[in-house]
């Protein structure tokens, strides 16, 4: 694997892993890194991430075994899925991770929760939520591209805990992650199981991610 400029991320906190490195995982995140790809193509390379992110949290939802009949009148002794799932969004880039989910699973159900920074504190703060009625009974797949200090995501886990989801049915799905961003959530939910395509070197002075790729929702909603 090459490696980046600015140094590889250390161990990984116990709740986090990152997508298993191939080198066509290598080159669609070359692709919307790129500063010169055009919005059309950083959307189509961005989705096609997506859906491995979708596929990888999918696995981690639990089985039962279940037989069926093939057409052939053979039994076969398979497994189906156990229990319901949902999708929340963080607004606005985590909307781009929406048709991904789609995809996967058809009529799934969507939430959106927005977090902005409070100029007065610097910090996180609520300001909209909207959530399955019955959200407390399913797992959820949290979506986010980016994950920098995980402010934003950490505040959306504690909407979601309120809400009557436990900590261990919620995950986080993310593009790129910080060391730092993997850091803060397991010590602010060590339960909550976090899934990145990559995860870069570090957080810059401004906190942006190294060697990230920008603003991702400017870059797919804007170009």
């Amino acid at each position: 694997m090459v490696g980046t400029d600015v140094g590889e991320p250390g161990p990984l906190p116990p709740n986090a892993e990152r997508l298993t490195v191939t080198p066509q995982l290598h080159a669609l995140l070359t692709m919307i890194r790129d500063k010169n790809t055009q919005r059309s193509d950083f959307i189509f390379y961005s989705d096609r991430i997506i859906r491995l992110l979708v596929e990888e949290g999918l696995n981690h939802l639990p089985v039962v075994e279940h037989s069926v009949e093939t057409p052939t009148g053979m039994s076969y002794k398979g497994v189906a899925f156990q229990g319901r799932i949902c999708g929340v969004s963080i607004l606005r880039a985590g909307e781009a991770m929406e048709a991904g989910l789609r995809e996967c699973c058809r009529s799934v159900r969507i939430g959106k929760i927005l977090i902005q920074r409070d100029e007065g504190t610097a910090k996180p703060k609520l300001f909209y939520a909207k959530l399955p009625e019955d959200i407390a009974d399913r797992w959820v797949l949290l979506l986010d591209p980016m994950l920098a200090t995980g402010g934003s995501a950490i505040q959306a886990m504690q909407v979601l805990v309120d809400h009557g989801v436990q900590p261990s049915k919620i995950l986080f799905l993310n593009m790129i992650a910080s060391p730092e961003g993997l850091q803060n959530i397991w010590q602010a939910f060590p339960d909550v199981r976090v899934i990145s395509a990559w995860v870069d070197a570090c957080l810059s002075d401004q906190q942006y991610i190294l060697p990230g790729l920008g603003d991702y929702g400017d870059r797919y909603y804007s170009g």
